[in-house]
C-alpha cells in the first residue's frame, strides 16, 4: 500500500505517518527514510526530535538526501516512511557542489525515484508539505520550488492508494482510506 500524507508545516504529519507505517507493518520491517540534510542548529534540533519520537517504534533509519530510490537497497519487503518529499526536492534542486542555480531536472528525478518506490516497496508512506496553495506571489526561485513540489505531489497522489491531508488536527481523506 502507498500513502501520501500532506498538510501544513509542523502540523503533526511525521507523528501521524509513523503511526500509519507501524500499522502497515505489524512484523516490524520499518525503514525511516530521512531526507533532511541539516544546515543549521534548528535543523539538527528538528532531526533530534524526530529521532526521539520514533525511538520505540522499531524503525531502522536510512539517511537518503538524494537519489531516493536507493533506499530500496535495504530490501523491498519493508514499509518505507519517506520524510520528507519537501526536503528531498530541496536537496535535489540545490546539490552542495552546484553553483547556486536550481537544477531544472530535480523534480523529474524526484518523481522517477519516488514512483519506483511505489512500484517496488511492500508499503510506502510519503510525507510532504502543502506549500503551494496560497495566493501570494513569490520571487521566481520560490515559485519554481513550489511549482516543482506541486508537480511531484500530483504524481505521487496519482500513484498512491490513499492521499491524506492533515489540517488543524483533522485527518482529511482525499483518496482511498485506511483504518486508523
Amino acid at each position: 500500500m502507498n500513502i501520501l500524507i500532506s498538510g501544513g508545516c509542523k502540523n503533526g504529519k511525521t507523528g501521524f505517518a509513523q503511526s500509519v507505517a507501524v500499522k502497515l507493518s505489524p512484523d516490524g520491517n520499518r525503514i525511516y527514510v530521512a531526507t533532511m540534510i541539516p544546515y543549521d542548529e534548528e535543523d539538527r534540533k528538528r532531526i533530534d526530535l524526530h529521532i526521539a519520537d520514533r525511538a520505540d517504534l522499531g524503525f531502522s533509519t536510512l539517511e537518503t538526501g538524494r537519489n531516493i530510490s536507493s533506499c530500496l537497497n535495504a530490501g523491498k519487503n519493508n514499509t518505507f516512511l519517506v520524510d520528507s518529499v519537501t526536503a528531498l526536492l530541496l536537496n535535489e534542486m540545490f546539490p552542495e557542489t552546484h553553483s547556486g542555480e536550481a537544477d531544472e531536472n530535480a523534480a523529474q528525478r524526484c518523481v522517477d525515484g519516488l514512483l519506483k518506490i511505489t512500484r517496488e516497496a511492500e508499503n510506502a508512506v510519503f510525507v510532504t508539505d502543502y506549500i503551494y496553495s496560497d495566493a501570494v506571489r513569490y520571487d521566481s526561485f520560490t515559485e519554481n520550488y513550489r511549482k516543482s513540489l506541486a508537480y511531484i505531489d500530483r504524481n505521487l497522489a496519482a500513484a498512491c492508494d490513499t492521499v491524506i491531508e492533515l489540517c488543524a488536527g483533522r485527518v482529511i481523506f482525499h483518496k482511498g482510506g485506511i483504518d486508523l
